[in-house]
C-alpha cells in the first residue's frame, strides 16, 4: 500500500508536461503523416535511422519517447533506449565513450511474456536531443558509429535546425519534419488537461495562451500550470496570461506605437519608465512591437522595412548585453 502511495504521490507531483505526455503514438498530436509512418515501423524491424526537426513544442521528443514505449514496454525501456541531451553532452568525448559504449552493446532476447506483449525489435534507440548543438568533430565521429553498429543500434537525432547537421549524417537518416500546432490542436489539449485538473478556463483565456505560446504546445502547458498554482479553486482571469508568459499589456505596445506615429515624444519617457518599473523585457517588448507594426496600415511598406532594420539591430544589441533603456530609447529617435 505504502508503495502504491508513493507512486501516485509522484504522478501528482509531476510537471503537466510530464504527466500529460502521449504514452503512444495515436496520442501525438497533429504530426498525422509521421504517426502514419512510424506506425508501420512498429509493425516490422525495419527502424530506420530518423531525424526529426521543427520548431521547439511541437511533439518531437514526445513521439520517439512514444515510440519506445510501445516497442519495449515499461520493463525493457530503461535497458534498450539511452535518452541524451546533446546540448548539455556535445563533444568528441561523449560520442566516443558512452555513445560508442551503448551502440556497440549486444541486445539480450527478451522473454516470451514481454515478447507476446510488445514487438520487442532485435536494437536499441539512442536518442540524441537538441543534437544542432554538437560540434563538427562530434558529429563526424557519430557517422561512424551509426555505420558500425546499425545493426544492433538505431539513432534518433532531434534538432529545432536541420541546417546545423552535417550532410553526412542528414542522408543517413529518415526526415522527419514537425509541423507548428494548428491552434484547434492546442486548444484541444489544453482543454483536456484542464477537465482532468478540474481547472475553470474559459475560452478566451485558453486562446491568448495559445497566442503567447506561439505553436508551442509544451509553453502553454507550462503557463496553465503556473496559473493553477495561482489560482487554485478559482476562475482564471485574462490578466494571469500576462502575469504569466511576461507579456506587455497589448494596450503599453499600442500607446508606444501611436506615440511614434503621432510624434509626441514627451510621452515616450513615461512609456518607457512604465516598461522599466514593471521589469517587462525589452526583447519582449520588440516582439510586440514587431507584431503591431507590421499589422498597422498607416506606415508605408519602405517604413516598415526601416524600421524593421532599426529592431533587429536593437535586438541583437540586447543579445550582446547592452543597457535595455537606451536601446529602446535609440529605437524612438529612428
Amino acid at each position: 500500500m505504502v508503495k502504491k502511495s508513493n507512486t501516485e504521490a509522484k504522478k501528482l507531483n509531476l510537471p503537466w508536461i510530464e504527466k500529460y505526455r502521449p504514452n503512444s503514438i495515436e496520442q501525438v498530436s497533429s504530426q498525422e503523416e509521421i504517426v502514419a509512418v512510424l506506425k508501420k515501423a512498429l509493425t516490422s524491424d525495419n527502424l530506420p535511422h530518423m531525424l526529426f526537426y521543427g520548431p521547439p513544442g511541437t511533439g518531437k521528443t514526445s513521439t520517439i519517447l512514444a515510440l519506445a514505449k510501445e516497442l519495449y514496454g515499461p520493463e525493457l525501456i530503461k535497458s534498450r533506449v539511452l535518452e541524451l541531451n546533446a546540448s548539455d553532452e556535445r563533444g568528441i568525448s561523449v560520442v566516443r565513450e558512452k555513445i560508442k559504449n551503448f551502440a556497440k552493446t549486444n541486445v539480450t532476447i527478451a522473454n516470451k511474456e514481454t515478447k507476446n506483449s510488445y514487438p520487442c525489435p532485435p536494437y536499441k534507440i539512442i536518442i540524441l536531443d537538441e543534437a544542432d548543438s554538437m560540434t563538427g568533430d562530434a558529429q563526424s565521429a557519430l557517422r561512424r558509429v551509426m555505420e558500425n553498429y546499425s545493426k544492433i543500434t538505431r539513432f534518433c537525432l532531434i534538432c529545432n535546425y536541420i541546417s546545423r547537421i552535417i550532410e553526412p549524417l542528414t542522408s543517413r537518416c529518415a526526415k522527419f519534419r514537425f509541423k507548428p500546432l494548428p491552434i484547434d490542436s492546442m486548444k484541444g489539449r489544453l482543454k483536456f488537461i484542464c477537465e482532468k485538473e478540474n481547472l475553470d478556463c474559459r475560452d478566451n483565456v485558453i486562446e491568448s495562451l495559445i497566442k503567447v505560446s506561439d505553436g508551442d504546445l509544451r509553453k502553454g502547458v507550462m503557463f496553465l500550470q503556473s496559473a493553477s498554482q495561482l489560482y487554485k479553486d478559482e476562475e482564471i482571469p485574462m490578466s494571469a496570461v500576462n502575469e504569466i508568459s511576461g507579456s506587455i499589456p497589448n494596450d503599453v505596445v499600442s500607446q508606444f506605437l501611436n506615440c511614434c506615429l503621432k510624434k509626441k515624444f514627451s510621452e515616450f519617457k513615461k512609456i518607457l519608465d512604465k516598461i522599466q518599473n514593471e521589469g517587462y523585457s525589452g526583447t519582449q517588448f520588440l516582439i510586440q512591437f514587431q507584431e503591431l507594426l507590421m499589422e498597422n496600415e498607416e506606415i508605408s511598406s519602405l517604413e516598415k522595412s526601416k524600421l524593421s532594420i532599426k529592431v533587429a539591430q536593437v535586438d541583437k544589441s540586447l543579445v550582446d548585453g547592452s543597457d535595455e533603456y537606451l536601446q529602446l530609447m535609440s529605437l524612438i529617435a529612428v
